[in-house]
C-alpha cells in the first residue's frame, strides 16, 4: 500500500509541476496554446524523472558521481561568465571523490590498465609538465586542480568496484539515471520553447546562430551536441541491458527520438547510428557463434522475436530523427555559413592547432600548449570582428584535443588509451563470456565521434567519458575478481 501511495503522490507532484510550467508560460506569453505546450513539455520532463528513478540497481554513489559531472557540464554553458560557480562544483567533486577513492595508492595501481585513464587523464599530467617547463605557473596550478579532480573520479570508480561488499553494484546505472535527471531539468526549464521553431538560448555568439536547436531554458542551458551525446550514451546503457524492463528500454528510445530531433546534433546521430550497427553485429555474433562454437546446430540459431525487436528499435529511432530533420540537409548543412564548411569551422580550428604547434618551443611541442589551462584555440576567422575579442574555442576533436593539451606525448597516450579501451570492450572474461553488452557497444560506437567532439577525453564536460570509465573499471576489475567474491553475471545481449 505504501508503494502505491508513493506512486500516486509522485504522479500528483509531477502533474502539479507540469501545471506550474504551463501557468508560468501563460503569464509570459498570454497564450493558451503556448501554455498547453509548456504543460505537455513539463509532463514529458517529469516522465523522464520517473524513468530515471525507476531503474533497477540504482545506487547513491553512481547517482552522485554522474550527477556532479552532469551539473559541471551544464554549468560550463549556464555559468560561462561566472567560473567561480564551476570551480565550486569541482571543489565538491574533490571532497566526494577523495573520500570514495580511499585508499588512493591501492586504487592507483589499476589506473595504467584502464584505457579511459590514458584517454582522459594522461594529457593533464603532460600538460602540467609542459607549463612548468615554460614557467607558466598559473596554468600549471590550474591543471593540477583539473588533473586532481578527474583522477580522483577514476580512483573512486576503481575503489567502489574493488570493495567486496559493494562489488555487486553497478555504478553506471546511477550515472545513467543522473544523465536522465539532467535532461529532465533542461526539458522542464525549456518547456516554454520546447515545441517552438525558435528556442531559448544563452547569451553566446554561436548560440545566436543556432536558435533552431534546443538548449534548455533561462537559468539552465547546455550545448545541443552535449545534450544529445548524453542522451545517446544513456540510451546505450539502458536500452541494451536486458535487466531493464521493456517499458524502460522503449521509454529511453522514445526520449532519444525526441532529444536527437530537437538538438539537431549530427555527431550524436552518428554516435547513435554506430551504436545500432555495433549492436546488430554483436547480436548476430552471439547468436550464430558465441553460444557454443563446437555445435554446428548453433550456427543456424537465429535471435528470438524480442531479439529482433531490440535490434530494429534503434534503426527506427534513427529513421524518425532523419525524417524529422530533413535527411541529407540535416547531415550536410553548413550551420555558420562558412562557405559550405559542414564541419562548422572545425577544420580551421584544427589547422590553427597545427600552426601553433609548429611555432611552439620544444617543451610545448612535446607536452602541449601552455598558454591556457584548457589549451583553448584562438583563430582570427572565429566569427567575431577582426579587431576582437577572440573566442576561446575547443578543438572539437578528441585526438586533436589530446595533441593540443598534451603535445606529442598526449597524442601517443590517446592512441594507447583507445587501443586499451577497445581491448577491454572485446576481451572475454575467464568464463568465456563477453563484457556487458552496453559497454562493448558504447566503447566501439563512440569512436566515430572522435572526429568532431572531445567527448572521449573527458574534462569538465566529461559525463560520457566517465560512464565509459565506469563500464571499463567494472569489466576489468571484475574479470580479475576472486571466485568467492565474483559479481553476478552481466545480462547477455538481447
Amino acid at each position: 500500500m505504501t508503494g502505491s501511495k508513493g506512486r500516486a503522490a509522485g504522479a500528483a507532484a509531477a502533474i502539479v509541476i507540469a501545471l506550474l510550467a504551463g501557468v508560468l508560460e501563460y503569464t509570459r506569453t498570454d497564450s493558451i496554446g503556448q501554455s498547453a505546450a509548456a504543460f505537455a513539455a513539463g509532463l514529458i520532463a517529469m516522465a523522464v524523472v520517473g524513468l530515471a528513478l525507476s531503474l533497477p540497481g540504482l545506487t547513491r554513489q553512481g547517482l552522485v558521481l554522474g550527477g556532479l559531472f552532469v551539473i559541471a557540464g551544464i554549468l560550463t554553458w549556464t555559468a560561462t561568465k561566472r567560473p567561480g560557480i564551476i570551480w565550486a562544483v569541482l571543489a565538491i567533486e574533490v571532497v566526494v571523490f577523495a573520500v570514495w577513492a580511499w585508499p588512493w595508492l591501492r586504487s592507483a595501481r589499476s589506473l595504467s590498465r584502464l584505457g579511459t585513464a590514458w584517454l582522459g587523464l594522461a594529457y593533464w599530467f603532460f600538460g602540467i609538465l609542459g607549463a612548468v617547463l615554460v614557467a607558466q605557473w598559473k596554468v600549471a596550478g590550474q591543471r593540477v586542480a583539473y588533473a586532481g579532480v578527474f583522477t580522483l573520479a577514476v580512483l573512486a570508480l576503481i575503489a567502489l568496484n574493488t570493495t567486496a561488499k559493494r562489488r555487486g553494484r553497478d555504478l553506471s546505472v546511477g550515472m545513467a539515471a543522473a544523465i536522465l535527471l539532467g535532461i529532465a531539468a533542461l526539458l522542464l526549464v525549456g518547456s516554454g520553447s520546447l515545441f517552438d521553431r525558435v528556442h531559448a538560448i544563452p547569451d553566446n555568439a554561436s548560440a545566436r546562430l543556432m536558435t533552431d536547436r534546443f538548449w534548455g531554458g533561462p537559468g539552465l542551458y547546455y550545448h545541443p551536441n552535449s545534450l544529445a551525446g548524453l542522451m545517446v550514451v544513456a540510451g546505450i546503457r539502458i536500452g541494451f541491458d536486458r535487466a531493464m524492463a521493456a517499458w524502460q528500454r522503449l521509454g529511453v528510445a522514445a526520449l532519444a527520438t525526441l532529444v536527437l530531433s530537437i538538438s539537431n546534433s549530427r555527431t550524436a546521430f552518428v554516435f547513435a547510428a554506430a551504436a545500432a550497427v555495433v549492436h546488430l553485429g554483436l547480436v548476430l555474433y552471439t547468436s550464430y557463434f558465441s553460444a557454443n562454437k563446437a555445435k554446428r546446430d548453433d550456427v543456424d540459431r537465429l535471435p528470438s522475436r524480442s531479439g529482433w525487436l531490440s535490434v530494429g528499435t534503434p534503426f527506427v529511432v534513427l529513421l524518425i530523427v532523419l525524417t524529422i530533420s530533413n535527411g541529407s540537409q540535416f547531415l550536410l548543412r553548413d550551420r555558420f555559413n562558412n562557405q559550405g564548411d559542414v564541419t562548422s569551422g572545425r577544420t580551421d580550428t584544427w589547422r590553427q592547432v597545427w600552426v601553433d604547434w609548429k611555432d611552439a618551443g620544444w617543451a610545448e611541442k612535446a607536452f602541449g600548449d601552455a598558454r591556457t589551462s584548457r589549451a583553448v584555440v584562438e583563430r582570427v576567422n572565429d566569427g567575431n570582428p577582426i579587431e576582437g575579442p577572440r573566442r576561446q574555442l575547443n578543438t572539437d576533436n578528441a585526438a586533436v584535443g589530446a595533441f593540443r593539451r598534451g603535445g606529442v606525448f598526449g597524442a601517443a597516450a590517446f592512441v594507447l588509451g583507445l587501443g586499451l579501451l577497445g581491448w577491454q570492450a572485446l576481451r572475454r572474461r575467464r568464463d568465456g563470456t563477453l563484457p556487458a553488452a552496453w559497454f562493448t557497444i558504447g566503447a566501439l560506437a563512440v569512436v566515430p565521434t572522435i572526429v568532431t567532439e572531445d567527448w572521449l577525453i573527458g574534462g569538465t564536460n566529461g559525463a560520457i567519458w566517465l560512464l565509459l570509465a565506469a563500464g571499463e573499471a567494472r569489466t576489468l576489475l571484475h574479470r580479475d575478481a576472486p571466485a568467492e567474491v565474483a559479481p553476478e553475471p552481466e545480462p547477455a545481449v538481447s
